[in-house]
């Protein structure tokens, strides 16, 4: 029997598994019917609405069509929902899906203007700056917020810890200065491990699910957690839009969440240690990470997140050049996008995940991401200091050292 009030490890193994041990499992089992048998035509008919206009499967009905309704995608939705704090979940075939969503529900509403804090992810950023959606959008900081809102702004959206420089931002100052207009939080990089922008004000929130929840980097996702009003738009907008999450993806996220605490805290403890190391290389600028010295000045850590996370940002002394040599001479860590594995990446961001950023708010071409993984931490050093000595001297060290698989063999 779990207890009246379970903590979070707890909620993470357990929830979302109601149905389960009563259907003779203990783990969820997937099911991939795209269509569902119907007891009626009128029944039949009472459910496909029912779903379509963003109602949750009731008991004794049909599911209809996997586009409306999943069970499994359910489960998880329920699991994340458990750890968030919040009264739904929506989730989504990718966390750009899982935006458009949002986005889609602004203008439809009547309300498309958006005020966004920079920095965020390259996507976001994107979709925001093309209008693509119908939306404009009005750039701004914190103390911009109050008065870039506007009659027809359906949304304050930011991102914290911000991507790629990991800045802190103080979720109820921005929750203050919107009013009444619904606040998004980017929790991705944070996870409901660190952080639970609910529990600060916040109305929505927003996962790649790709990520920290998944963990291991196969299995494509993205989340909404909020209110009972936002689900019902947001499950309409998926159903008539068909960006339901694959019930095999489904499955694999919600095995993400049951270690998701553990692997988040282990990785950040290794993160912690190697920002600590690297302040003062002479390849870099700077280190950045909000757990260092000065780098939280609004005092976040303890009151709104948990710890810094497991991301780490180098700035090199020597720029563009040097970014790249440190980025490709990386051997156990893999350069590539993404983040929140169980595996090490780099990536350099300006290049990448950030290039359709217009130019003057695009991350310095210096600045390189780490996610750090659970490898141990001494092999980590001892990579990320190779590629130091690359980006300091310019050495072809990649060319002189042994393969990662021989790294790892040996």
């Amino acid at each position: 029997m779990l207890p009246t009030k379970p903590r979070l490890e707890t909620r993470a193994v357990h929830s979302g598994m109601s149905g389960v041990t009563e259907a003779g499992s203990h783990v969820p089992v997937i099911d991939l019917s795209t269509t569902n048998p119907l007891a009626g035509v009128d029944s039949g008919g009472e459910s496909y609405e029912n779903l379509a206009t963003g109602g949750v499967l009731q008991p004794g009905d049909s599911a209809v069509y996997q586009r409306l309704w999943q069970p499994g995608v359910a489960r998880f939705e329920e699991a994340l929902s458990a750890l968030e704090g919040s009264e739904g979940t929506t989730a989504f075939a990718s966390g750009m899906a899982a935006l458009s969503a949002v986005l889609l529900a602004a203008v439809t509403a009547g309300t498309p203007h958006v005020v966004a804090l920079r920095p965020l992810y390259g996507g976001t950023d994107h979709v925001l700056a093309t209008g693509l959606l119908g939306t404009t959008v009005t750039w701004t900081d914190i103390d911009g917020v109050a008065a870039a809102v506007r009659p027809d702004t359906g949304l304050v959206i930011l991102e914290s810890p911000a991507n790629p420089t990991l800045e802190l931002t103080d979720i109820r100052a921005i929750v203050t200065a919107a009013g009444t207009v619904p606040v998004l939080v980017d929790n991705t990089f944070a996870t409901p491990v660190l952080q639970r922008p609910l529990e600060h004000g916040a109305t929505l929130v927003l996962h790649s699910a790709t990520k920290y929840l998944g963990g291991h980097g196969d299995a494509m996702g993205g989340t909404v957690s909020g209110p009972t009003e936002w689900m019902v738009r947001l499950r309409q907008i998926r159903a008539l839009t068909g960006g339901l999450l694959h019930p095999l993806s489904a499955y694999l996220l919600q095995r993400g969440l049951r270690t998701l605490p553990v692997r988040v805290r282990a990785q950040q403890v290794t993160a912690v240690d190697l920002a600590a190391r690297l302040v003062g290389h002479p390849a870099l600028a700077r280190v950045l990470y909000p757990g260092l010295p000065g780098q939280d000045p609004q005092h976040l850590i303890g009151t709104q997140t948990a710890g810094g996370g497991s991301l780490i940002a180098l700035d090199f002394a020597g720029g563009f050049d040097a970014a790249v040599r440190f980025t490709e001479a990386c051997r156990l860590i893999s350069h590539a996008v993404s983040l929140g594995g169980v595996d090490s990446l780099v990536q350099h961001p300006a290049s990448l995940t950030h290039r359709p950023v217009e130019a003057s708010a695009r991350p310095s071409s210096g600045i390189v991401r780490l996610s750090i993984g659970l490898e141990h931490v001494e092999d980590l050093m001892d990579d990320i200091l190779v590629a130091l000595d690359a980006a300091l001297t310019g050495s072809a060290v990649r060319d002189s050292v042994v393969t990662k698989s021989a790294l790892v063999a040996g």
